[in-house]
């Protein structure tokens, strides 16, 4: 019995082995862009060749007709031939003259006969006075013409030029013919086509050469991708661009776009239908500012603009190959997501600071508390106790009575332990009320405003403080009575000096020192322009800066929605 394979799977993998390797080989490109281009190019020189050495062969063969009808007409003027006629025995006269220019002129034979075809000339003497064969002597005999004609002889296939012989008087009395075998015909003709059909082996070896070459070239263009892999990978790139959460814009050398994905659409408020493709970067979004890139070649990053109503962080790269500039890349991300983000980490952030400086402060009050008992001081440790009660307990009520939203509350009360753990005083007027709860656009709007400039405030307030200046104090005012919500935060720092005035609301501007500065300001300015407000820098009562802020009461909501 024949053995079974130990390993069944491996047999099969080793039997599709060649099989796999000859479909490889039938899919390469370079074979078949050789094979295309190799086979076209054989094709069209053999159908020229073989049109040019057809009439080359038509050409040589009606030049051999021509001669022989040449040399027939030059045989029937010879004056001794045509006086040999009226001799009693023309051949003795005719032939030696017929056979001397037969081996002239190469020519396979001179036959020259008279009115009734009989032969007074022929390459063979024993057929001297018989019929000349053929059959096509009646032109010349009958009507006088001289012409070439291809008929079977006494001696085989031949080109034939026959002429008539005429007298003194005109008068017809015989025949010349002249004849060429056509076997020789077509040797000659093989003769002269032969370097032809030999040139034209010789230029589509050196066309498979070529393509050869071609094919070496388009495979290293296409990084040796093979034409499946290419489409693949334009599928995949296509299904990327069009997934990624980012607007992509790309543009060529001149500016023109060349790829824009669904994200981008969406920032520039294109529909569908609009074909973008081909146009001047200029006319659909004229501040992107890519053909700075393709004049300069430098990259931009983090660079912050709007597209229509999009505000959005945007990087911008030149697309360099070979060392030339090919063209420009544009990415886009919205500045709103960035910044919601942003507002969560810093509400985290604050929650975590919050929790930071209450511990602190809790901490060393129940230290403190801890060491008046051990020392017996039971009532200071009370009043100690019932001060912090009173104190935390005026805040959460004043909050409680004058903010109707939680949320603001919550940031309020946060902000309150911070600047105690900072040593800055901060207060709330008792004026202040916010009556109605607000949005959810609403709270983030107060949240981001109220809480970058407290910040501010506080910073300045301590570095006067660390100046030699007085105990660091900052005043907050809010209120939405009338038509608007009204903010103020005020402080006893240095202020802002007048150079800086009309610089401070512009993003990146910072008195600060260090990195990544230069944004709480200007957010909250836009923030305000959003929302049908705006912020005023005024001077303060308490010495320092005073930031006020006017936004639209859209923020609130309305009693409907709160009874609902």
């Amino acid at each position: 019995m024949p053995s079974r394979p130990a390993d069944p799977i491996a047999e099969v993998r080793r039997l599709r082995r060649p099989r796999l390797r000859r479909h490889r080989l039938i899919r390469s490109f370079r074979l078949q862009v050789m094979l295309l281009v190799g086979v076209l190019l054989a094709a069209m020189l053999l159908a020229q060749g073989a049109y040019l050495n057809h009439r080359k062969a038509e050409i040589i063969g009606d030049q051999m007709g021509e001669r022989a009808l040449a040399v027939a007409r030059s045989v029937a003027v010879i004056p001794e031939l045509v006086a040999a006629f009226a001799d009693e025995a023309p051949a003795a006269t005719i032939q030696p003259i017929a056979e001397r220019i037969r081996r002239e002129t190469g020519a396979r034979y001179v036959v020259v006969g008279n009115t009734e075809g009989i032969r007074y000339s022929h390459p063979l003497p024993e057929r001297l006075g018989l019929p000349m064969v053929g059959g096509d002597n009646d032109r010349a005999l009958l009507h006088g013409e001289s012409y070439i004609s291809e008929a079977v002889g006494s001696l085989g296939e031949a080109m034939r030029g026959k002429t008539p012989v005429f007298d003194a008087e005109g008068r017809i009395i015989g025949i010349v013919s002249v004849g060429f075998m056509l076997d020789r015909v077509a040797m000659d003709v093989g003769r002269h086509t032969s370097l032809g059909w030999w040139l034209v082996a010789a230029m589509i070896l050196l066309g498979f050469a070529g393509a050869y070459g071609l094919s070496r070239h388009l495979k290293r263009v296409i990084l040796g991708l093979e034409p499946h892999e290419i489409a693949r990978l334009a599928m995949e790139k296509e299904a990327i661009l069009q997934s990624i959460h980012e607007g992509i814009l790309a543009v060529n050398q001149d500016g023109a776009i060349t790829l824009v994905n669904q994200q981008a659409r969406r920032f520039l408020d294109l529909s569908p239908e609009r074909e973008v493709l081909g146009c001047p970067i200029q006319q659909v979004v004229p501040n992107s500012r890519l053909l700075e890139v393709l004049e300069r070649g430098e990259q931009q990053f983090d660079q912050q603009m709007w597209l229509g109503d999009h505000p959005v962080v945007v990087n911008r790269v030149p697309v360099v190959h070979g060392g030339q500039l090919e063209g420009a890349v544009a990415t886009f991300r919205s500045r709103r997501e960035i910044v919601d983000l942003s507002n969560a980490l810093s509400a985290a952030s604050r929650d975590v600071d919050m929790l930071r400086a209450q511990a602190h402060e809790f901490s060393n009050k129940l230290y403190t508390i801890s060491g008046l008992l051990q020392l017996g001081r039971i009532k200071e440790a009370l009043a100690l106790i019932h001060q912090e009660s009173e104190r935390a307990q005026a805040q959460m009520t004043f909050l409680m009575n004058h903010v109707a939203d939680p949320v603001i509350s919550g940031t309020l009360l946060g902000k309150l332990t911070r600047a105690s753990e900072l040593g800055v005083g901060l207060e709330i007027d008792d004026q202040s009320s916010l009556s109605t709860p607000l949005t959810a656009t609403g709270q983030e709007v107060l949240m981001t405003v109220i809480g970058n400039l407290l910040d501010n405030a506080c910073h300045a307030a301590l570095q006067e403080r660390r100046e030699g200046g007085e105990q660091p104090r900052v005043r907050l005012f809010f209120t939405d009575l009338g038509e608007q919500l009204l903010i103020e935060v005020e402080d006893n720092g240095a202020g802002v000096a007048p150079e800086n005035v009309e610089a401070i609301f512009t993003e990146g501007f910072s008195t600060k020192p260090g990195k990544h500065r230069g944004i709480g300001l200007a957010l909250v300015s836009r923030l305000c322009r959003e929302h049908g407000g705006a912020i005023t820098l005024e001077e303060s009562e308490l010495g320092g800066a005073c930031f006020a802020v006017v936004l639209d009461r859209s923020l609130c909501r309305t009693p409907a929605a709160i009874d609902r």
